[in-house]
């Protein structure tokens, strides 16, 4: 039975409690035996991979969706922020405020009754105007309007309280309802994808919100910059050798080091139980082929001694054959490491220079800059400042209208667009083998030079046999990197190269990043990225000003 998920709020005392949460779908486990607790104070992430059941943990711990199995206790009251907010039902902005924070505006309304009738001198009108006043501290309720009225400003979300929902946008609906649940102070804030419809200053702003809340707050997220600044604890559902969720203390620097330290204890388990299954599998041929012919006896033996040997072998072939079927290989495959190629280096000379760039309506001033043996240039700016612009010319996919790209015929550049072109029909194998096969005939890179698909450690074998068009887009974007890296570029030019992918792969890409021999231009609004380069030289755009190199 699902409790009640308004009213009172219990402050301190409020408590979310999730107790062996198990919930299927058909055949397939979506979340398996999950216990956690979450207080008044908590700051909780729920990470991982696109199906791992982050949004219906999320909506059981709402109570919106009943576990198939275990339960969840709730004291106090919440606010559920979906990825999508629906506008079918002709509401307006305004309808969706005074819904949101309904609670203090009944109680304001209960305590200015109860002044008049403590005014006129009711009976028992002094109990009631107390009861009335408690409620609306308890609420603080006289601020309500205005705190949503901050954060609708704070977030660009829409002010005009008569504009209909179903007239704005997806992402303004989304940023009307954020900034609703932030005003309307409950217990626990849940959000799902809360930064995906917001600029710098509002995920600024989001930010400092959720750090200063006084209540739970429960996030669902792939933005590593957002779990760096508040989760505290992070819950992370991608698999485990025994399929139960992992919960990592002491944030995000805790989440990756306990994250790195079970893969390294689960890599160990599997090869252990491998070795072991191999060695038993070997004692089990070895007994067979004695039993064959290694304990034929020499010529003249009497047939009693041959057939005395020949039931020992036999019981040493059973008990063997036992040996292996009793050795059930109980740990999983561990999932895969990215394993970045070594990338050649050409040291001296500029690999490849940009000289007074600029392109009419999508690049408004020249830009300039050299790269060269282990170049770093992060390339910022708003939407419209003309990245990806940059990019396509430096890689010499899109024209100039003023200044040259230049690059010696031996410079090889690598360029990871934005959005995938990627054949639909073909299986990723064949997409990649044919892309090989033709840096090979070009003379791009020598056949001993090439690396097979499954050597970058971006798709195991099952997934490079589907149709691109069966992949995911975290696993299209896997074979878009892995096509980019096959030609071992001098230069590699990623445009928000962090998109799809999962914090783990994201994580090892951004370190293999700063460790390579080869020059590399990223072009991101990812801010974790953005910190973790914040070191390299940076070439910021704008729309109006000129690209300055800042070393």
């Amino acid at each position: 039975m699902l409790t009640p998920t308004r009213h009172i709020p219990a402050r301190h005392r409020a408590q979310l409690t999730a107790s062996d949460v198990s919930v299927m779908r058909g055949a397939t486990s979506v979340l398996n035996h999950v216990d956690l607790v979450i207080t008044a104070s908590s700051r909780v992430a729920i990470v991982g991979e696109n199906g791992r059941g982050k949004s219906t943990l999320l909506h059981v711990l709402a109570g919106t969706l009943p576990p198939d199995g275990g339960e969840v206790q709730r004291i106090g009251t919440l606010g559920l922020a979906e990825q999508e907010m629906e506008a079918s039902d002709h509401r307006t902005v305004g309808q969706a405020v005074a819904e949101a924070i309904a609670e203090s505006l009944a109680a304001l309304a209960a305590l200015d009754d109860a002044a008049v009738a403590l005014a006129e001198g009711s009976a028992d009108a002094a109990e009631q105007y107390e009861t009335s006043l408690e409620h609306a501290e308890a609420l603080n309720a006289w601020d309500a309007e205005r705190r949503v009225q901050v954060a609708l400003e704070a977030l660009e979300a829409e002010t005009d309280m008569d504009r209909l929902l179903a007239d704005l946008s997806v992402g303004q609906r989304y940023r009307v309802r954020l900034a609703c649940l932030l005003g309307a102070d409950d217990d626990f804030l849940l959000l799902d994808e809360p930064t995906n419809h917001l600029d710098r200053s509002g995920l600024e702003f989001l930010t400092t919100q959720l750090k200063a809340r006084s209540g739970g707050i429960v996030i669902v997220s792939h933005d590593r910059a957002l779990l760096a600044d508040v989760a505290e604890t992070i819950v992370d559902l991608d698999p485990t050798p025994d399929k139960r969720p992992r919960v990592y203390g002491n944030g995000y620097d805790g989440y990756r080091e306990g994250r790195v330290a079970e893969r390294e204890r689960w890599e160990q388990e599997y090869e252990r139980q491998q070795a072991e299954h191999a060695r038993l599998q070997d004692s089990l041929s070895a007994a067979q082929n004695r039993l064959v012919s290694g304990w034929r006896p020499e010529k003249g033996t009497n047939k009693h001694g041959r057939a005395t040997r020949a039931g020992g072998l036999v019981q040493s072939v059973h008990r063997r054959q036992e040996a292996l079927e009793a050795h059930a290989v109980t740990v999983p495959e561990p999932p895969q490491h990215f394993r970045f190629p070594e990338l050649p280096t050409r040291t001296g000379a500029a690999l490849l220079s940009v000289e007074q760039v600029s392109v009419d309506g999508r690049l408004a001033e020249p830009v300039s800059f050299t790269l060269s043996h282990r170049s770093r240039l992060a390339v910022t700016g708003p939407n419209g400042a003309g990245k990806s612009t940059l990019l396509s010319v430096t890689a010499g996919e899109l024209s100039a209208d003023t200044g040259t790209v230049r690059a010696s015929r031996s410079t090889r550049v690598g360029f990871l667009r934005q959005e995938t072109a990627l054949p639909r029909d073909l299986r990723a194998s064949d997409v990649y083998a044919n892309h090989v096969d033709g840096l090979v005939s070009a003379g791009t890179v020598r056949a001993s030079e090439a690396v097979g698909l499954s050597g970058f450690g971006l798709l195991r074998s099952r997934e490079a046999g589907k149709r691109v068009g069966e992949l995911s887009m975290g696993q299209q974007r896997r074979l878009d990197l892995a096509l980019v890296l096959a030609a071992r570029p001098h230069v590699l030019l990623l445009d928000e190269p962090t998109n799809h992918l999962s914090i783990a792969l994201v994580d090892e890409l951004t370190e293999a990043l700063g460790a390579t021999q080869a020059a590399v231009v990223v072009s991101t609004h990812d801010r974790q990225l953005l910190r973790d380069v914040a070191a390299w030289p940076q070439l910021q755009l704008s729309a109006m000003a000129e690209g300055e190199v800042r070393v």
